[in-house]
């Protein structure tokens, strides 16, 4: 086998300018390029969450900020503004998350659920799922649509915020009509 590897990259080295050290050195930048491709590709980025919301519709859409997983306290109203402020601008994963914390907002409002800092998107599901049983497949899927985009990396689409809201609005439906 060595011997095939020699005589490989002397036919090689035969046709480069510079002989083994000109291969050496081609060889040296085509890794080179390859390394800045890699780390230059175009990647879906994964969106931050926000810290700060916003409170009014008319202020401009919050600018990426670090993570953060609480529970804003503002009214559902405004959260449900800013996720179409989200969605227009194109930004769907970030409009399906604001819708999401509407509906948690809604069901913390409404009594039905106590919220629980940590808790995970599916735990919160199952929690109201329990509270209130006839919400149990709009938070099961809302949560699961939230978990395809924000840990499955899916790419947020038009189609996902269109669901999160006929999600939202089953939710308001039945939690109007209960309470």
């Amino acid at each position: 086998m060595s011997r095939f590897w020699t005589e490989l990259v002397a036919d090689v080295a035969d046709h480069v300018p510079g002989g083994v050290a000109g291969l050496a050195a081609l060889l040296l930048l085509l890794a080179a390029a390859v390394t800045v491709a890699l780390y230059w590709r175009p990647r879906r980025r994964h969106p931050r969450r926000d810290t700060d919301p916003g409170t009014h519709t008319t202020l401009p859409l919050p600018d990426d900020g670090p993570d953060d997983d609480e529970l804003p306290d503002v009214p559902a109203a405004d959260l449900r503004s800013l996720a179409d402020r989200y969605a227009a601008a194109g930004r769907y994963a970030e409009a399906v998350r604001e819708r999401l914390r509407a509906m948690v907002r809604e069901l913390v409002d409404r009594a039905v659920l106590v919220h629980r800092p940590g808790w995970t998107v599916t735990e919160l599901a199952a929690a109201a799922g329990s509270a209130e049983p006839g919400i149990v497949g709009p938070m099961g899927e809302a949560a699961a649509v939230f978990s395809a985009l924000w840990y499955g990396g899916e790419h947020a689409t038009a189609g996902h915020d269109a669901r999160m809201r006929e999600l939202a609005d089953a939710v308001h439906r039945t939690v109007g009509a209960v309470r």
